[in-house]
């Protein structure tokens, strides 16, 4: 006999066609003794599958505290998220349930720490830490977890990984301890990762290593990935847009090569100035004059204005929005955006 169920058709649900990620002016505030801090204020941007985003700003200007957001690793209180949306695949996770969340957090979206040895766990070896993912999230046995956490030291190349995988944090090198980072990251494959400041405290051989790392596993699992960083020397051949961060503001977006050649912001102005270059051997290195806000106290109209040798009447009194970026001869230049009222004259400048 045919029931209505037989005749019901089955409803396919449409592939998710948006940014893998997709933050909504969001805002974070940490209530202190001395009042409130505001330390993200509005910030928005998206990263596709496969998409590099680089946040770039000095220490303070909100990066981290945007990704703590995103991870949901935020001490609340004395941390607050008054508005805004982060946005996992379409869905909201500052709405989600406390399980719902943690089944994202390491599964789908992963961070890198910028300090390892004080990431990791001193009293436990680096191998049970790693096996710890497929333990918690995977139900692997202590044998499974181990030989996983050997594949994924031996991906991260590091040598005689089978040797290794007893040894403890402090018996690895900084550029090691931060390639077991990488793998913990990368134990359950995540869509999404999010490394901040991965290269602090490396030399630079190291660096570039670290860096060759990550954007080759990126393209081989077409991962996300946003690299928190004050170094714009680190990002230049691993990005492919960048938004510019100060005091809890995104001040300018654009994809990596433009941001270069031709920056529509003072402040990144300042920023690519402060980059040693060889052609200036012996001359006195650029620096931007004064100090970044307190957060308690943000200058009235926009943030930067103390400091900028650009700044007018209206810049102390209204804060800029994120203007659209266009071409001289006015046509949009896509992803491109400055939050300076002058960014015309910024950007003829260059």
């Amino acid at each position: 006999m045919t029931t209505a169920a037989d005749i019901t058709p089955t409803v396919r649900e449409e592939p998710y066609r948006g940014p893998l990620l997709d933050v909504r002016d969001l805002h974070v505030e940490f209530k202190t003794r001395d009042g409130v801090a505001k330390a993200v204020n509005g910030v928005s941007y998206q990263v596709a599958a496969g998409e590099t985003l680089a946040v770039l700003g000095e220490s303070g200007s909100g990066k981290s505290v945007t990704a703590q957001a995103i991870m949901g690793i935020l001490d609340m209180p004395p941390a607050r998220i008054p508005q805004g949306q982060i946005l996992y695949r379409g869905h909201d996770m500052l709405t989600m349930g406390r399980e719902e969340r943690r089944r994202i957090r390491g599964r789908k979206i992963a961070m890198i720490f910028q300090d390892a040895l004080s990431s990791l766990n001193p009293v436990m070896t680096v191998g049970f830490q790693l096996g710890e993912m497929f333990r918690a999230h995977r139900g692997a046995s202590r044998s499974e977890a181990k030989a996983k956490a050997i594949e994924l030291m031996d991906r991260v190349r590091i040598p005689a990984a089978k040797d290794r995988v007893g040894d403890y944090p402090h018996q690895f090198s900084g550029g090691m301890r931060q390639r077991i980072m990488i793998a913990m990251a990368l134990a359950l494959e995540p869509d999404l990762i999010i490394a901040d400041e991965p290269t602090t405290a490396l030399d630079v051989t190291v660096q570039a290593q670290v860096m060759d790392l990550l954007a080759e596993l990126q393209a081989e699992y077409h991962m996300g990935l946003i690299l928190i960083t004050h170094d714009l020397g680190v990002v230049a051949d691993v990005a492919d847009k960048i938004a510019v961060m100060y005091a809890g503001r995104i001040v300018e977006t654009a994809p990596v090569h433009e941001l270069y050649a031709k920056p529509a912001h003072p402040y990144t102005r300042g920023l690519l100035d402060s980059i040693p270059r060889l052609d200036q051997k012996g001359q006195e290195l650029y620096a931007i004059k004064g100090l970044p806000p307190n957060l308690l106290r943000i200058p009235p109209g926009c943030a930067f204005n103390p400091r900028c040798p650009r700044a007018q009447e209206i810049c102390r009194q209204e804060v800029p929005r994120l203007f659209d970026v266009t071409a001289p001869d006015g046509t949009p230049a896509p992803g491109r955006g400055s939050a300076c009222f002058y960014w015309k004259e910024t950007l003829d400048d260059a």
